[in-house]
C-alpha cells in the first residue's frame, strides 16, 4: 500500500528515529557492552594482526592479546584498590577536616562579603557526612554501582574474542549484501574504519596512560595525599574529549579544597597544575599521538557527548566519538551523502581559524594596508 498523505509520511518519518532512540535506551545494558567490545577489539586488532602475520594461529593470537590486556587491567585494578584502601583507613580524619574547611570557608565569606547562609553550610555538611560515612558508605555506594557495571560487562572478553575471530566473516557478509558496483567502495569503507578506530583507540589509551603518570607525579610534587589514586582517576576522564581534563581535574581540586589544612593554596596549585597538563595534552600529546583521526568538528563532538550522556550516561560519552568518526567515514564514501560528511567534518572554517599562521598573515596584510 502506497501512503499518499504528506502528514502521515511526515509522522512515519518522525516515528522511526523515536523508536530507534527508545530501543537503544531500553536495551542500553545489552548494547553498550557490545559497543565497548567492538572498540576494544579495534584496540587489540594491531597486536592480533601482528601475531597472525608471525605464524600464530588466529585463536592463539587473540587469546594471547586478550591475556596481555587482562593482565594490564588487573594490575591497574590492584593498584587502584590499594590506593582506595588507604583512603578508607583515613575516612574519619578526612571527614573531620572537610567539615572544618566548610565552616572556615563560610566564616571567610561572612567576614569578607558579609554573606551568611547557614542553609548552604548545612547542605554541604550533610552531603560530606553522607559521603565520609564511618563505614565508607559513600565509597561503598560507588563500588556497588561499579560492581553492578562490572557484572554487566563481565562478558566483554567473550565479545572481544568473537569480534576478532569472526572479523573476516563480518567483512564477507557486508560484501555479499553489497551490489557489485559498490564492492570497491565497501572495501575502502571497511579499511578506513579499521584504520581510524584502531589508531584512535590506541592513541587515546596511550595519552591516558601518559596522563596517569603526569597527573600523579605533578600531585606528588605539590604534596597532595593519595596522588596516585587521584592521578589515575583524573586521567581516566580523558577518554571523554574536550570535557575530560576539566572533569578529571575537578576531582583532585575538590579533594584538596575539602581535606587539606591549607585548602586555598593547595587548590590553587592543583588548578595551575591541571591548566599546564591540559595545555600539554591539547597541544602536544593529543595532536601528535591521536592526530586528526576522528576529523569531527567540535560542534558535533559536543552535541554527540550530550546525546551520549543523555542516552547511555558515561558509557555513552565514552563510545560516541569513535562511532561518529565511523559514521563520517561511511557518509564520506557515499556520493549522495558526502554533504552530511562535510557537515560533520572540520572543513569549511579554515579561513576563520585562530592560529599563529593566520594571525601572522592578518598582521602582515594590515601593515601593508597601512603603508
Amino acid at each position: 500500500m502506497i501512503i499518499k498523505s504528506p502528514m502521515i509520511r511526515f509522522l512515519l518519518f518522525l516515528l522511526i528515529p523515536i523508536l530507534f532512540l527508545y530501543g537503544i535506551i531500553v536495551a542500553k545494558d545489552f548494547l553498550y557492552p557490545i559497543a565497548f567490545a567492538a572498540l576494544f577489539a579495534y584496540l587489540l586488532y594491531p597486536v592480533v594482526n601482528f601475531l597472525e602475520k608471525n605464524s600464530f594461529p588466529r585463536v592463539l593470537a587473540i587469546l594471547t592479546s586478550l591475556l596481555l590486556a587482562i593482565v594490564v587491567v588487573i594490575g591497574v585494578f590492584i593498584l587502584f584498590y590499594n590506593q582506595v584502601s588507604n583512603v578508607l583507613d583515613d575516612f574519619g580524619t578526612l571527614k573531620k577536616t572537610a567539615n572544618n574547611n566548610i565552616e572556615q570557608m563560610q566564616q571567610n565569606l561572612q567576614n569578607s562579603l558579609g554573606l551568611k547562609n547557614n542553609r548552604i553550610e548545612e547542605f554541604l555538611k550533610q552531603h560530606i557526612n553522607d559521603f565520609f560515612d564511618t563505614g565508607g558508605g559513600g565509597i561503598g555506594k560507588v563500588f556497588s554501582a561499579t560492581t553492578g557495571t562490572v557484572a554487566r560487562i563481565i562478558i566483554l572478553p567473550v565479545y572481544i574474542f568473537l569480534f576478532l575471530y569472526y572479523r573476516t566473516k563480518f567483512a564477507y557478509f557486508i560484501l555479499k549484501i553489497t551490489r557489485e558496483e559498490s564492492k570497491r567502495t565497501a572495501i575502502k569503507i571497511l579499511r578506513d574504519i579499521s584504520s581510524v578506530a584502531a589508531r584512535y583507540m590506541g592513541g587515546v589509551t596511550l595519552v591516558v596512560f601518559i596522563l596517569c603518570v603526569l597527573n600523579s607525579v605533578g600531585l606528588m610534587i605539590i604534596g597532595v595525599e593519595y596522588a596516585i589514586l587521584l592521578g589515575i582517576i583524573s586521567a581516566m576522564f580523558n577518554y571523554i574529549p574536550y570535557f575530560g581534563t576539566l572533569m578529571g581535574g575537578s576531582v583532585p581540586f575538590l579533594f584538596v579544597l575539602l581535606t587539606t589544612q591549607d585548602p586555598l593554596q593547595n587548590a590553587l596549585q592543583v588548578g595551575v597544575l591541571f591548566v599546564i597538563i591540559q595545555f600539554t595534552e591539547n597541544n602536544i600529546l593529543t595532536p601528535n599521538i591521536v592526530g586528526g583521526n576522528v576529523k569531527i568538528n567540535p560542534f558535533f563532538i559536543i552535541i554527540g557527548l550530550v546525546f551520549g550522556s543523555t542516552v547511555w550516561g558515561i558509557p555513552g560519552m565514552l563510545v560516541i566519538i569513535p562511532f561518529l568518526a565511523i559514521l563520517r567515514i561511511i557518509l564520506n564514501n557515499i556520493p549522495q551523502l558526502q554533504a552530511y560528511a562535510f557537515l560533520l567534518g572540520p572543513g569549511g572554517t579554515r579561513k576563520h581559524g585562530l592560529n599563529f599562521k593566520s594571525l601572522r598573515s592578518k598582521l602582515s596584510l594590515k601593515k601593508k594596508s597601512e603603508k
